[in-house]
């Protein structure tokens, strides 16, 4: 595996508009934990002056890659590639320690793979059900577990049966007359651990007159594997999944996690071929699309403070902010309050919040005091993962604010639904 490309190394020209972007500078001031320091990094491995020891990893290591400094660069520096080909190479040629080495194979044993996820959650349900999880809180046991493992624990959403059983039907029809014919990527995590945000996309998508498909049998998009490094095995999924929905007349192929819909987008260049771009050209976040699809279907109120998150993989790499805005803002009586910084990580950065504990959590720290801050009784958040870490750092304050994707707000303002029910 070859270090980054040096033309896109040397589009850096060091100007620092990236610093007060970038989450993990902000936490510790440290040049070489900058996109700038970092690409000093990338240059030195490439030309042989800087050896891939477990130091220089490090940092790499604690890039969250929320393209943020993207955004903020002025000399339109690919700082997204330059990240995914240094961790691509990092994994052949960096040997890891053991306990990271068995860390990461466990979550994409398990991740990628939505059969195997929900037979974790049977697990998990007998662990919380049985009163197991309170009793190992209660002796304090849990604080003996390492960090690492203690972090899947305290990222659990609520857990119940519907997070097994539920299934989507693989075609719904369009109510009224058929203006599009869609399909939805199901996604793994968002599939088993929140099937209500698919549910919510497939009656919103119906009620303004989409024909949905769900593939059976469609896998992984590869967008955790990609950004950890595992190019190989990302490639294979995003192969499998474009050959699973290619066969399919469609308008669009509609995703509603944000990091998945990035990853979709960027298949063309990652396949470099025809078929893998005319699958992109299609891929719409579910924002994106039906903020650009005149509404049919009538809003009922919803009288809410919804504060406003923006995912990075939203904001940064689709650039897609205006959008949600304008869905919720078309919903009678919703209030939508900004988090201030929306644009800065909240730390969960895909696996990023499992493989670095410490620096998630002081990252999460800030986007919690900011969503506090508003006063709001919802937090709008595109993206599962922003949705268990936000979550998380709440609870540990003992605060409960609850979250909820733009699109099940919406689809409860179709369903003419009281607002408690996003509230519980």
């Amino acid at each position: 595996m070859r270090a980054p490309e040096r033309d896109l190394i040397d589009d850096c020209v060091h100007c620092g508009f990236c610093l007060p972007h970038c989450p993990t500078y902000q936490s510790w001031a440290e040049e070489m934990d900058s996109p700038r320091g970092r690409i000093d990094l990338m240059r030195g491995v490439r030309e042989k002056k800087i050896q891939l020891t477990d130091a220089v990893v490090g940092h790499f290591d604690k890039c969250l890659g929320c393209m943020a400094c993207v955004t903020a660069c002025p000399s339109g520096v690919k700082y997204d590639v330059l990240i995914e080909e240094t961790r691509a190479m990092i994994e052949h040629r960096h040997s890891r320690g053991l306990f990271d080495r068995l860390h990461r194979e466990l979550i994409f044993a398990l991740f990628p793979y939505p059969g195997r996820l929900r037979a974790l959650v049977v697990v998990l349900l007998a662990y919380v059900k049985t009163g197991l999880r309170w009793l190992l809180r209660a002796l304090g046991l849990y604080k003996l577990l390492p960090r690492r493992l203690a972090q899947f624990d305290e990222l659990l959403p609520p857990l119940s049966a519907h997070q097994v059983f539920a299934r989507l039907p693989a075609l719904t029809p369009a109510q009224g007359e058929r203006r599009a014919r869609v399909a939805l990527v199901a996604g793994c995590v968002q599939r088993v651990f929140f099937p209500g945000v698919n549910e919510a996309t497939v009656r919103v998508l119906s009620a303004e007159g989409c024909e949905v498909l769900v593939p059976e049998e469609q896998g992984c998009c590869g967008a955790l594997s990609m950004h950890a490094g595992r190019e190989e095995e990302s490639l294979r999924f995003a192969r499998a999944l474009v050959e699973r929905f290619e066969k399919l007349e469609l308008d669009a192929v509609v995703v509603n996690a944000a990091g998945c819909g990035s990853h979709l987008k960027d298949y063309g260049r990652l396949l470099k071929d025809d078929r893998a771009r005319a699958f992109s050209a299609k891929v719409r976040d579910i924002n994106e699309y039906l903020a650009a699809l005149p509404p049919r279907a009538r809003r009922h109120p919803l009288n809410l403070r919804i504060a406003m998150h923006d995912p990075c993989h939203l904001v940064h790499a689709q650039r897609i902010r205006a959008q949600p805005r304008a869905l919720l803002s078309g919903i009678p009586g919703a209030v939508l309050v900004e988090v201030a910084d929306s644009e800065q990580c909240c730390g969960s950065a895909g696996i990023y919040n499992l493989i670095q504990p410490e620096s998630a959590d002081e990252i999460g720290a800030r986007k919690a005091d900011n969503v506090l801050a508003t006063g709001a009784q919802l937090i709008a958040s595109a993206n599962p993962g922003c949705t268990m870490q936000i979550g998380k750092i709440l609870q540990q304050r003992g605060k409960s604010i609850p979250a909820a994707h733009p699109i099940e707000i919406l689809d409860a303002s179709l369903r003419g639904l009281p607002a408690e029910t996003l509230l519980t």
